[in-house]
């Protein structure tokens, strides 16, 4: 027993010499002593495996010990390079004193796990014992030798810290802090922001001054670095921009790359959300960087260091439509998920009594019983409601053909289970194209128009969930599914109404499906909702608005629909994104016709608009700033003209034929 111990001893140290040697290269501030470190201990690999493959497979009690040690001491090691190569680079500039001080503990465990082995009573070759004689001198010198500092590097993080008067020798630390510790880009800023998330999340959301004194100043070195830098991202970002000499224009005149809102950028990565998904603490994430960050062993929110109750990743549809609204008010193409490969397709852990169960139930699904039908599409329901795990097991078993087939029965109980079962089915990324696929948007549609008012809901939410997929808009606008939408946010209740609202905020970000919408009379029926008293809908009426004013048919039947003093109204008391969106529609309205301008200005517009342009969000100030432009440069051509007109009326007049008879 003793032997198979010692045998697992020695392979288990093994092993850990090769985690070490698989580490990657190590912080500018402890790379020589580590990278020292590390390969010495990689040339202890023969001696352990020469001890493994010894015929003598009895290791003495003393060696044994000194193998245990040796073990321990290892693993301290291991998690000492790890840090160096995957640590806070500021940390290790402003604790090197700390972090030094563990080295040398290391190396000296180190050094006496080594001596405590018994060559002469191993069965190793001189050659090996003379490289381990060598490494234990090199440790042995190690141990006691203090390496100069960089002195200027740690005064600089303090005198930064301090902050000093003098701007440009703070410029001048800043260029020095982003090149002496390597944090030139976008990468090295956010490995560097991880590593401080991973401190703070070891001290249990308690990171105490030293980490916030860390976190203030990688704040200051990335703004720095991206003052200096403004186009430093865009390699991300360049496939979403677009090309140059285009003619292509963003929304507030300029040619400039606009800057991305703070609340479309992932907390991790900086970068424009693709695939924005919310954590169980609210907060939302780019779905590869959270993924990441759950896949390292973290349980924690990376902002606002809560404990996650679950691990459960929820899309986050509204923001991921704003994204693109945004996106394409600024003439910017919205980013593109990657699409599932097949290593990254959701697979159920569903038992097999719950696959049976499933299967019995589409059995029901597929058979002639009304009852039978019925009941099967109501625990279906119930069944996809429940969990990510059931949506893809119900999916991989083959329901979604039939409950399409079931989106035409006559029976209105057994169609509000089966569109509300589509409904939770396409929660799950992979089953929104296999409904599609599966030809189910007609079906919507014909509940949409004809079903029961739940089942007229539950066919909007559904159409809006599937309208996620760039692809899935085109399809569905062609499919008719636009006419009825506006007909349900006319007269549906006020869940319907939402519901019908975001569905057709959604289709209508595709330029295809906007004079769709606008024929279909959703315009007079959002200028409606925007004067009802107390109808809650304001904030939906006006984020459509703001889409469909983009198109000629639009921008159009939004002028004659008198809307001009209603924005104003808005711009003047709404909320900051109402207002926003109020001053959105103003500006394409008043794109080359002077009508409208006079009337905002005849309605007030000046004032609110100067407080916007001073206090709203960023959109909003920009929109303010252009309408402010438009009407100043009108009223200065209706003076100029007006000017001209008078000087051309005193201007003496020259003698008439008939002045000219009588003289």
């Amino acid at each position: 027993m003793e032997e198979e111990n010692g045998g697992l001893l020695v392979q288990s140290l093994i092993e850990t010499v090769n985690e070490i040697a698989s580490i990657s290269d190590y912080r500018c501030s402890v790379k020589k002593q580590y990278c020292n470190l590390a390969r010495r201990l990689k040339l202890l690999t023969p001696m352990l495996e020469e001890i493994r493959d010894s015929k003598d497979s009895i290791i003495p009690q003393q060696t044994l010990k000194a193998l245990v040690l040796l073990k321990q001491t290892l693993d301290s090691a291991k998690d000492l390079l790890k840090f160096g190569s995957e640590g806070s680079k500021i940390y290790m500039v402003l604790e090197r004193e700390q972090i030094m001080n563990k080295y040398h503990e290391v190396t000296s465990k180190l050094e006496q796990a080594l001596s405590g082995i018994s060559f002469e009573s191993l069965d190793i070759s001189d050659e090996v014992k003379e490289q381990v004689e060598l490494v234990l001198s090199q440790f042995r010198r190690a141990k006691g030798r203090i390496d100069d500092t960089d002195v200027e590097l740690y005064e600089d993080l303090l005198s930064l810290y301090n902050k000093t008067d003098d701007s440009a020798k703070d410029l001048a630390v800043l260029r020095r802090l982003s090149e002496k510790l390597q944090l030139l880009g976008i990468a090295d800023l956010t490995q560097e922001s991880l590593a401080l998330h991973e401190m703070v999340a070891a001290t249990d959301g308690d990171p105490g001054e030293n980490i916030e004194k860390m976190s203030m100043l990688l704040k200051k070195i990335k703004d720095f670095v991206q003052t200096e830098n403004p186009n430093l991202d865009a390699p991300a970002r360049e496939k979403n921009l677009p090309p140059s000499g285009s003619g292509q224009a963003f929304a507030d005149g300029s040619h400039k790359t606009p800057v991305i809102p703070d609340d479309f950028r992932c907390p991790i990565s900086l970068e424009l959300m693709k695939d924005p998904v919310i954590v169980s603490t609210g907060q939302t994430y780019e779905r590869s960087c959270i993924e990441k960050w759950l896949e390292a062993g973290h349980d924690t929110c990376p902002k606002t260091l809560q404990k996650l109750t679950s691990a459960v990743l929820t899309p986050n549809y509204v923001l991921r439509s704003l994204i693109a609204q945004w996106c394409e008010a600024n003439g910017i193409e919205p980013p593109k998920r990657s699409s599932s490969s097949g290593s990254n397709k959701s697979v159920s852990s569903c038992s097999p009594a719950e696959r049976t169960k499933t299967e019995i139930l589409l059995h029901k699904l597929a058979s002639g019983s009304l009852e039978d039908q019925r009941s099967a599409a109501g625990e279906i329901r119930l069944l996809a409601k429940r969990n990510a795990d059931n949506r893809v097991a119900i999916a991989e078993a083959g329901a979604i053909p039939l409950l399409v087939g079931l989106l035409s029965t006559p029976d209105s109980r057994t169609q509000e289970h089966t569109i509300t079962a589509l409904l939770n089915l396409s929660i799950c990324e992979e089953n929104k194209g296999s409904i599609v696929s599966a030809g189910a948007v007609p079906g919507i549609v014909h509940v949409l128009k004809k079903g029961s008012m739940e089942a007229r809901e539950n066919a909007a939410a559904t159409l809006f969930s599937l309208s996620v997929v760039d692809e899935n808009k085109v399809t569905i606008g062609s499919l008719g599914a636009i006419p009825p939408l506006v007909t349900l946010l006319s007269e549906g209740t006020q869940r319907g109404k939402k519901d019908a609202a975001t569905a057709l905020f959604n289709l209508c970000i595709y330029q295809g499906n906007k004079g769709k919408a606008v024929r279909a009379g959703v315009v007079p029926t959002l200028m409606r909702l925007l004067t009802e008293t107390g109808g809650g809908m304001i904030d939906e009426a006006l984020a459509i608005l703001a889409i469909l004013a983009s198109h000629p048919e639009g921008k159009t039947i939004i002028g004659a629909a008198e809307a001009v003093p209603v924005l104003v109204e808005v711009i003047r008391n709404g909320s900051p994104r109402n207002r926003e969106n109020a001053a959105a529609v103003l500006v394409h309205l008043c794109s080359g016709d002077q009508k409208h301008l006079v009337e905002a200005q005849e309605h007030g517009v000046m004032g609110p608009l100067v407080d916007l342009a001073q206090n709203g969000t960023d959109r909003g100030k920009r929109k303010a700033q252009q309408l402010l432009e438009r009407i100043s440069r009108f009223f200065e051509q209706q003076k100029h003209t007006q000017a001209q007109i008078e000087a051309h009326i005193q201007q003496p007049q020259p003698p008439t034929m008939a002045n000219s008879g009588d003289s």
